[in-house]
C-alpha cells in the first residue's frame, strides 16, 4: 500500500460519490443532505497496480454553532493531518463560493500536496466553467464527474504519481474485528475514544451521530485488532430516514464481519427489546459476545446491585448462558480495559481447539453418567466426538441413531462442553452423524 488520500471540501460537492467510485463499492453513505458524512471513512483503491487508502470526510462549514458541523471541522483537520495527498473538491455547476475560497486557504496552509477536483463537470459548459477555480493558485484543475466517472482516470493517474513511493506492508485481512454495537447514545464512540485515549470518533450527546462503521487499528493484550464503531441500531419501525436505514445496514454488516461484538447497554435504561434484537443479530451470525453495562457511575448502588442486574440480564437472554457481563463507566474510565481484555479472551475461546483424545476422555464420562433416552424402542449409543473446523466451535458426535437425539440432550452436551472446556461468550454448534 502506498499513501493516504483525503477527499475534502464543503458540503454537497460529491465527496462520498467520488469515494465510492474509487473503492468500487457503496461504502460511504450518499445523500443530497448537508452533513451526511460525519466521521472519517476509510477504503482502499487499486489503480494501475498501486493500492492506497482513501478517506472520505464530512463537508467543511466554518463558524457554525451546530454541534455536528463543529465536530466535522475537527474530523476534517484530523483527516488532513493523516493524509499524504489532499483532493480538494469543488462544484463546477455552482462555481466559486466564499466557503470554497476560505477552505482553499486552509488547504494551502496544510503544506500537503493538493489536487483540485472540479466535480459535476459532466458537459462541455461545466468543464469550461471549471477553469475559474485556477484563481485559487493550487495548480491544475481536474474536471470530473464522480457520478458517471468521466475524467477520473486522468485524476487517478496523477494521484498515483503524487503519492509517496515508499511502500508499506499490505493490511492483513485476517486481523480480528471487535464491533461495538448497541442502541443509539449508549456510549459506543465514547468507549473507543476512552480506550484510544483521544477523540478519534465524533462524540456528542445526540443519538445517531455515528452513521458509518469506523475501523480503528489497535493493539491490546498481545493481539493486533480492529475496534469497530457502529451506528446505533434502532427497531425497524423507527428507522424512517433513508440515511438512518443505511446506517443500520452498516451496523448489521459490521456485526456480520466481526469476530466479537461488545453489546453496550445503558445502565439507566436496562435491557429492553431493542437490545435483545441486537443481541439476536449477534448470536444468529455466530459471533462472540460480551455485554457491557455502561453509565454504571450514574446508578445508586447497594451491596448486590451489580449481581442483581447481571441476574436480570442473564434471565432476559435465556436460554443463552455463559455470556460475560461487565459493568463499566466510559466517563469515569471504570473497567473499560477489563472489558476489552474479556473481549480478547472471548476471541481466543472462539478459536480454541480441543484435541479429539482429550475431548473423548471427558465426554465419555459425561454420556456414561447420563445416557440419551431411548426412542422408538431403540437405545442410542454415542461412539465418539471430535471438533471440526467452523466459524464457531463445532462438535461432531458419531452415534447409532442420530435422528433420535432429543433437543434436551443436545443442550445437556453443550452445557457439559462449556463446563469442562470453557468457550465463554462463544456460540457452540453440535451435530450428530451416523457412526457407520
Amino acid at each position: 500500500m502506498s499513501g493516504i488520500v483525503a477527499i475534502v471540501g464543503r458540503p454537497n460537492v460529491g465527496k462520498s460519490t467520488l469515494f465510492n467510485r474509487f473503492i468500487m463499492e457503496r461504502k460511504a453513505i450518499v445523500d443530497n443532505v448537508s452533513g451526511v458524512t460525519r466521521d472519517r471513512h476509510y477504503g482502499k483503491c487499486l489503480w494501475n497496480g498501486t493500492t492506497f487508502t482513501v478517506i472520505d470526510t464530512g463537508g467543511y462549514v466554518s463558524d457554525s454553532d451546530d454541534v455536528f458541523e463543529a465536530a466535522i471541522r475537527e474530523q476534517v483537520h484530523i483527516a488532513m493531518e493523516e493524509a499524504d495527498l489532499l483532493l480538494f473538491m469543488v462544484d463546477s455547476d455552482e462555481g466559486v463560493t466564499p466557503l470554497d475560497q476560505e477552505f482553499a486557504n486552509i488547504v494551502r496552509r496544510s503544506k500537503k500536496p493538493v489536487l483540485l477536483v472540479a466535480n459535476k463537470s459532466d458537459n462541455k459548459e461545466r468543464r469550461e466553467s471549471a477553469f475559474e477555480f485556477y484563481e485559487f493558485g493550487l495548480g491544475m484543475v481536474y474536471p470530473v464527474s464522480a457520478m458517471n466517472g468521466s475524467g477520473t482516470g486522468e485524476l487517478l493517474d496523477d494521484m498515483v504519481q503524487a503519492l509517496p513511493r515508499e511502500t508499506e506492508a499490505a493490511v492483513e485481512e485476517n486481523i480480528p474485528k471487535f464491533a461495538i454495537v448497541g442502541r443509539p447514545n449508549a456510549g459506543k464512540s465514547s468507549l473507543i475514544n476512552a480506550i484510544l485515549g483521544k477523540e478519534h470518533n465524533i462524540v456528542t450527546p445526540i443519538s445517531g451521530t455515528t452513521r458509518d462503521s469506523i475501523y480503528t487499528r489497535f493493539r491490546a493484550f498481545d493481539l493486533d485488532l480492529y475496534l469497530v464503531d457502529t451506528a446505533g441500531l434502532r427497531r425497524k419501525a423507527r428507522v424512517k430516514e433513508n440515511i438512518e436505514f443505511y446506517s443500520t445496514l452498516r451496523a448489521i454488516r459490521a456485526i456480520e464481519e466481526c469476530d466479537v461484538a461488545l453489546l453496550m447497554l445503558d445502565a439507566t435504561l436496562g435491557m429492553d427489546a431493542q437490545d435483545l434484537n441486537i443481541l439476536s443479530t449477534v448470536v444468529s451470525n455466530g459471533k462472540g459476545l460480551v455485554i457491557l453495562v455502561n453509565k454504571w457511575d450514574l446508578m445508586e448502588k447497594e451491596t448486590n446491585t451489580a449481581r442483581d442486574m447481571e441476574k436480570v440480564i442473564l434471565e432476559r437472554i435465556a436460554p443463552l448462558s455463559n455470556i460475560p457481563v461487565v459493568f463499566v463507566s466510559v466517563v469515569e474510565k471504570q473497567r473499560i480495559l477489563k472489558a476489552l481484555e474479556i473481549a480478547v479472551e472471548v476471541y481466543q475461546e472462539k478459536n480454541k481447539q480441543i484435541s479429539t483424545s482429550k475431548l473423548n476422555e471427558v465426554m465419555q464420562v459425561v454420556w456414561a453418567r447420563h445416557r440419551p433416552a431411548a426412542a422408538r424402542g431403540k437405545f442410542i449409543r454415542i461412539k465418539y466426538v471430535t471438533q471440526i473446523p467452523g466459524k464457531v466451535p463445532t462438535f461432531l458426535f458419531f452415534v447409532n441413531h442420530p435422528k433420535l437425539i432429543q433437543e434436551s440432550y443436545k443442550r445437556y452436551l453443550e452445557n457439559q462442553i462449556r463446563e469442562h472446556f470453557g468457550f465463554r461468550g462463544v456460540p457452540i454448534n453440535i451435530f450428530f452423524r451416523d457412526k457407520n
